[in-house]
């Protein structure tokens, strides 16, 4: 018989009687498996608690052999039931048998089983034991069956914790001295106090006395938090134009998703109160996403959680973040998860950093991040738990550290190297007014790559002299939807407008791997990096490149227009590329819109292939950028993003540096204009090295501007240069000992 929960409103009422009527702990908690089996037509039903911190015993059981309860003893991790320990998940097996991570155990009987379903038992976001539900029947349980018994799992943390049955971790005192590590994804170093992001909402009353009047507090409450999200997209405050507004659309979207208030509504009618049927509907959907690999479906994720954290917080009174006068002038938000739109709500004049237990690259709170130029960290796993408010934290994204409660000696290493900073920062803001020109009287071309508004509207401050990469996608990738071509048109109009008459180069779409839209979806891939991305997606889709290059065209309306396609592997690539451009032009032409003066195509060199095809491509551009992120990856088949490769190989070896030599040499011979782009060409050291090559042109982060500049107006180009190639001539590894000794020789400023 299929697993249905009968009359749930009656079982959560029973279960809190049983809990109620007292008698000793064994007896509760026989009666609470008993009532949950049969309530749910379960052959079995287990109760595992945590002993410790690595233990779980059977400490109930309907339906198995009752000699086994408290003799098994599982560890975290072994078998079904400490993989749902370990990972804070369900499983939902067929045969549980058949599963990798199954362990018999002869002393429970278990062996006539197949099916099995199991939850964990969570109070304050950490497992304190594992409900298990087995029949005789092969077959996987439903997912509104899994989440009944999440609910039920829900109660029962509830119960047991106020009966002390369950044993949680224990904590380690406030002030101790922690070291954490995680992942830098945005760079710098920010010394402060920690702001907790929404401190967790405890959800202290599960089930409801009047489930009409839950219903009317769960829907004013949805109501109040889509009139706040629309509150948001109508504000005229300038850090939520552009981008970020697509971000917020999104949210709306989400919002108003009928499935999500409909399933919390639905907990509602089985007894629960509205605060309890948001937390056990955000407990199912972290169930069935939060294993996920696809990066879209952790990122939908993380937008319905930081939605049911508004919503909790409106139900619970608590919907104000802290105030102006209470958030400290030097915040450090530590967070579980966090969505863009509440990064935004904080004042970026007093945020200094952001911590967050998960977050990767290309998630929207990343993106939002980099724009504001906030040092944040990700996967710092364990810091919510013990995180409080006020407490003092060094975040080093460049490191990929953070410590909490820092001892003096932590303290005062990291304060001299803030001092240190801060003194480069005043002298690179020295040179912002200065041309990028060596001793020798050389002018360098020193521009700023970007992706988003806020980028663009800090040229004047960096010192760049233009935009030598905008990066087009990330328009795409934080909207909910297609932009359509008069939005995409109004964004470039908009950075055209901005940098004034500063030369602009958009970078086509670069899509696919792991740059997921929303609603553009596709296959995993073994190597998404080596996949369908880029200009070999645009190629198989034209529509979507077509669109973007139509408003291209129309926002660069009586001015210069500089385009570049991404990740062109062969000449032919590039020809169906220009081919769409073409086609483009011709329309605009046909329908009488006036179009730029002049249009300039390039492309990156990002695949080691068309090094050897550059004689035929380069007759038909205007410049090459050199996208060393890439290039160098796919130049020694190691993967940038892995810590076991991605600094495996150097980029000052005597390879790499030969290579690029060449392509600056056959770019002269052609007379095309050649840029280093990317994260090489970003290390004042990396770009001594290329200066010494050759390359006179440079597109880099914007907070790189101030330390390569310094390094250029120190450096004698003709010296460099003779100095860089005696280095390559007498050395076969890697020369970044000899250019540190030739930077010291030469009076140059690293």
């Amino acid at each position: 018989m299929p697993l249905t929960l009968e009359g749930p409103r009656i079982l959560l009422r029973r279960l809190r009687q049983v809990m109620a009527d007292g008698g000793d702990r064994q007896t509760r908690l026989d009666k609470i498996v008993e009532l949950i089996a049969a309530s749910m037509n379960a052959a079995v039903c287990s109760v595992y608690l945590k002993r410790g911190r690595e233990a779980l015993e059977l400490c109930a059981t309907e339906g198995l052999n009752p000699d086994a309860v408290h003799q098994t003893v599982l560890r975290v991790g072994e078998g079904l039931v400490g993989d749902i320990a370990q990972h804070a998940r369900p499983l939902n097996l067929s045969d549980a048998a058949a599963h990798p991570r199954f362990v018999y155990r002869p002393e429970t009987g278990e062996e006539n089983y197949k099916s099995f379903v199991g939850v964990p038992v969570l109070s304050g976001g950490n497992v304190t034991g594992v409900l298990v539900v087995q029949n005789v029947t092969q077959r996987s349980f439903v997912d509104e069956e899994v989440e009944a018994l999440q609910t039920v799992a829900m109660v029962l943390s509830e119960m047991l914790t106020a009966s002390g049955e369950a044993q949680a971790e224990p904590a380690l005192p406030p002030e101790a001295a922690r070291q954490f590590s995680g992942i830098g994804l945005t760079d710098g170093m920010a010394m402060g106090h920690i702001v907790l992001h929404e401190p967790r909402i405890e959800v202290t009353k599960l089930i409801s006395d009047d489930p009409d009047e839950e219903m009317r507090r769960l829907e004013a409450a949805i109501y109040d938090l889509r009139r706040n999200v629309d509150r948001m997209l109508a504000t005229d405050d300038v850090s939520h134009a552009g981008e970020h507004l697509a971000v917020l659309e999104a949210y709306r979207m989400f919002a108003n998703d009928r499935g999500w208030l409909r399933r919390m509504q639905d907990a509602v009618r089985t007894g629960l109160t509205a605060e309890a049927a948001v937390e056990s509907v955000n407990n199912a959907m972290r169930a069935r996403l939060g294993g996920e690999r696809d990066i879209y479906l952790r990122q939908r994720l993380h937008d319905f959680e930081d939605l049911s954290n508004r919503l909790l917080r409106i139900l619970s009174g608590r919907a104000q973040l802290a105030s102006e006068d209470k958030l400290p002038r030097d915040a450090v938000l530590v967070a579980r998860t966090m969505g863009p739109a509440e990064l935004l709500d904080y004042d970026r004049r007093k945020l200094r950093g952001l911590i967050l237990e998960e977050g990767a690259m290309g998630a929207h709170v990343a993106i939002v991040a980099r724009a504001l130029n906030v040092p944040m960290m990700g996967s710092v796993r364990g810091i919510a738990d013990i995180a409080r408010d006020g407490q003092e934290v060094i975040l080093d994204a460049d490191q990929a550290e953070v410590h909490v409660n820092p001892p003096a000696d932590i303290v005062d290493a990291y304060s001299n190297r803030a001092r240190l900073r801060a003194r480069r920062l005043k002298r690179y803001a020295r040179l912002r007014g200065l041309p990028a020109v060596t001793r020798d009287g050389v002018r360098i071309r020193l521009d700023m790559n970007a992706g988003l508004l806020v980028d663009v509207e800090r040229i004047d401050e960096s010192g760049a002299d233009n935009i030598g990469l905008f990066r087009t996608e990330l328009q795409f990738m934080v909207a909910a939807r297609l932009p359509r071509v008069n939005e995409q048109q109004a964004v470039y109009e908009r950075v055209l407008k901005d940098v004034g008459g500063r030369q602009v180069v958009f970078r086509t779409l670069d899509i696919g791997g792991d740059k997921v839209l929303p609603y553009l979806r596709s296959n995993q891939e073994e190597n998404p990096a080596m996949g369908w991305r880029a200009m070999r997606m645009a190629l198989d889709r034209p529509g979507l490149i077509r669109y973007q290059l139509r408003a291209l065209l129309r926002a660069s309306a009586g001015r210069e227009l500089s385009i570049m396609f991404p990740l062109i592997t062969t000449l032919a690539e590039f020809e169906a590329s220009r081919e769409l451009l073409d086609l483009e032009v011709a329309r605009l032409a046909k329908f009488g819109r006036p179009g730029p003066e002049r249009i300039k195509v390039g492309t990156m060199l990002e695949v080691p292939a068309l090094v050897w095809q550059l004689d035929q491509l380069l007759p038909r551009i205007d410049f090459l950028s050199v996208g060393t992120n890439d290039l160098m990856q796919f130049f020694f088949a190691a993967d940038r993003g892995n810590p076991m490769t991605g600094t495996r190989y150097g980029m000052l070896s005597v390879a790499p540096l030969r290579m690029l030599d060449h392509v600056r040499d056959i770019c002269e011979s052609h007379n095309v204009p050649v840029s280093l782009c990317g994260e090489m060409g970003g290390k004042p050291l990396q770009a001594m090295a290329l200066l010494g090559l050759g390359f006179r042109r440079f597109s880099v982060p914007s907070a790189a501007i101030g330390p390569v500049k310094r390094m250029l107006r120190s450096a004698h180009t003709q010296r460099l240069e003779t100095a860089v190639r005696e280095a390559l001539d007498k050395s076969a590894y890697d020369i970044r000992a000899e250019l540190e000794n030739i930077a010291n020789r030469q009076g140059i400023k690293l």
